[in-house]
């Protein structure tokens, strides 16, 4: 297979591309070259946000495209035109963002989206952009192609932080705000079963959207933050508190804590997805312990601190609020630990 990688050296695009080249296929890479590429990647030098910026694939044929692109949804509309009489598949790394909210618990990939115009340009709020590059990529390549449709994605090489946090504050030791409930199940890909089932789909010549994310109750919270403290051998004490006591305190989900929302409309909006679809088309995720080991030695390989996207916010609860929020739940009756 010779595969075309649009963007694809840092999180989900270098899972894509080493999982490729593992499976022997001709790997190309258009980016700005701002990051170096996985061994066995031949690296074309282009800003698809610039003009000319496709011109180093201006020429060339091959067997499938995958995309990452997370921005204006024109960017995803020009290379879709030059590339539609070229390649036979186009693969792209959309979100369940898409998905207008709230959403209906377990729904699949019929549930209403987010409006979206496929020629916005500038400043696009997340969902919009996904959902623009959709409607950009079906005009041009309809039934060729896969909208992947992912939702959290975790594991090594993860620039957002999210589970990095969790695994660097679980390695400090000491009391950790554990919010409960602990077996709340969580829904997340890792980012290598993510490009695993994408280059399998587009083996088969996959198309349309399809939700791409784990099953639910594939991990619990209480099953990843344990796997963290194992991972890390530290002396973590998980102090396992009730999300009410959590949320009137004022601590951010999802931001402050990573990963955990309540229970409600905004857990069901992002853990609570069907992937029945996936599924049957061959999606499988690692065991939890796997990604979080996984990351962390990743971790420890690069010193310790994750990269961070500059257009992302930073993730985690700050050390001295958690530490007052701690004292403030002592003789509260929460989770134990």
């Amino acid at each position: 297979m010779r595969l075309l990688l649009l963007g694809g050296t840092k999180f989900v695009g270098r899972a894509v591309a080493e999982e490729a080249v593992a499976r022997g296929w001709e790997v190309t890479a258009l980016n700005r070259g701002t990051q170096p590429a996985p061994e066995g990647v031949t690296v074309l030098r282009g800003d698809r946000t610039a003009e000319g910026g496709l011109a180093a694939l201006a020429t060339g044929e091959w067997d499938a495209v995958v995309d990452t692109w997370s921005w204006a949804p024109a960017a995803v509309r020009d290379s879709a035109r030059l590339l539609r009489d070229r390649v036979g598949h186009y693969a792209y790394v959309s979100s369940c963002s898409v998905y207008a909210y709230p959403k209906a618990p377990a729904a699949d990939e019929s549930a209403r989206v987010v409006e979206g115009s496929p020629d916005a340009v500038g400043e696009v709020p997340y969902a919009e952009a996904k959902r623009g590059a959709e409607l950009a990529l079906e005009a041009e390549f309809g039934g060729r192609a896969l909208l992947a449709r992912a939702g959290l994605i975790i594991g090594p090489y993860e620039n957002i932080g999210r589970l990095p946090w969790w695994l660097s504050r679980i390695a400090r030791g000491g009391p950790v705000l554990a919010p409960g409930p602990r077996d709340l199940p969580l829904q997340y890909v890792d980012a290598r079963d993510l490009a695993r089932w994408m280059l399998d789909a587009t083996t088969a010549r996959l198309g349309g959207a399809y939700n791409v994310v784990s099953p639910a109750g594939h991990a619990t919270t209480e099953s990843l933050l344990e796997a963290c403290v194992r991972a890390t051998g530290s002396d973590a004490e998980l102090c396992w508190t009730d999300p009410e006591r959590i949320v009137a305190a004022g601590v951010e989900p999802w931001t402050e804590l990573p990963i955990w929302v309540a229970p409600g409309e905004l857990y069901d909006y992002l853990h609570n997805t069907s992937v029945a679809r996936a599924v049957a088309d061959g999606l499988r995720c690692r065991p939890v312990t796997e990604t979080v080991e996984d990351t962390w030695a990743w971790l420890r390989s690069i010193g310790g601190s994750a990269p961070q996207r500059a257009d992302r916010p930073n993730v985690g609860l700050d050390p001295e609020r958690e530490a007052e929020l701690l004292k403030g739940l002592q003789g509260l009756q929460g989770l134990p630990g």
